[in-house]
């Protein structure tokens, strides 16, 4: 049994396969999951799991060089604002577009993490850096 980091087992075999500028999507319940993308839903019910917790066990698990959440959450969603620029400070390039936009982005995800909150534009797309 692992010990560390994931013990999701689609979360790992993901992550473990992703490479330098891979994508993958966290997000809330709502967001449409494009066809033909891998959905890992872990929803249990409304707000369970928050989508700030997902967000840190990958990002504690996965090299990240860049994260783009959807304009609106400056607006809509502080929290997840506040949580963007602190990735920021962390050297993770981060940009913020239209939510339609967003949306296009989850065409190319590896798999689309789906997690249980309700709060508007609780999204990211995370791409991959590499450890070297």
């Amino acid at each position: 049994m692992k010990k560390t980091g994931h013990l999701n087992r689609d979360i790992s075999r993901v992550l473990a396969g992703m490479g330098h500028t891979d994508c993958i999507v966290i997000a809330d319940c709502g967001l449409p999951i494009p066809p033909g993308v891998e959905c890992i839903d872990l929803s249990l019910k409304i707000g369970v799991p928050r989508f700030l917790q997902v967000l840190d066990t990958v990002l504690a698990d996965l090299q990240v060089e860049r994260a783009v959440f959807a304009n609106e959450c400056l607006d809509h969603n502080a929290e997840v604002a506040e949580r963007a620029s602190s990735l920021a400070r962390e050297n993770v390039q981060v940009e913020f577009v239209p939510h339609e936009q967003f949306k296009a982005l989850t065409r190319n995800a590896k798999a689309v993490i789906r997690t249980g909150e309700a709060t508007p534009y609780a999204n990211a797309v995370l791409y991959s850096g590499v450890i070297f």
